[in-house]
């Protein structure tokens, strides 16, 4: 059984950062690849950043240069720092876990104010 749990969520406004966490339990050992998700009212949940066990990254367009997605294989934890924060990074951060079939968090909302 695995489980995560996001933290970190919040209000805040534009021009702001605030840091995700997601903490991850279970038997995760042998799954490389996690991420940042968010799906926003009415619409589809997008890709936000990716990071693999060895650390490569993936990042969306809209998000590159202001978000950092890190990880601690030790801690098994993993973070998301947003900066600048816009409007429109309003919505719910889901943690993600695994490529194929993967694993969520319930999610936790950011909501950034104009």
């Amino acid at each position: 059984q695995v489980q995560l749990v996001e933290s970190g969520g919040g209000l805040v406004q534009a021009g702001g950062s605030l840091r995700l966490s997601c903490a991850a339990s279970g038997s995760i050992f042998s799954i490389n690849f996690m991420g940042w998700y968010r799906q926003a009212p009415g619409k589809q949940r997008d890709m936000v950043a990716t990071i693999t066990s060895d650390g490569t990254t993936t990042y969306a367009d809209s998000v590159k240069g202001r978000f950092t997605i890190s990880r601690d294989n030790t801690k098994h934890m993993m973070y998301l720092q947003m900066n600048s924060l816009k409007p429109e990074d309003t919505a719910v951060y889901y943690c993600r876990l695994g490529r194929f079939s993967p694993y969520w968090g319930q999610g936790t909302q950011v909501t950034v104010s104009s």
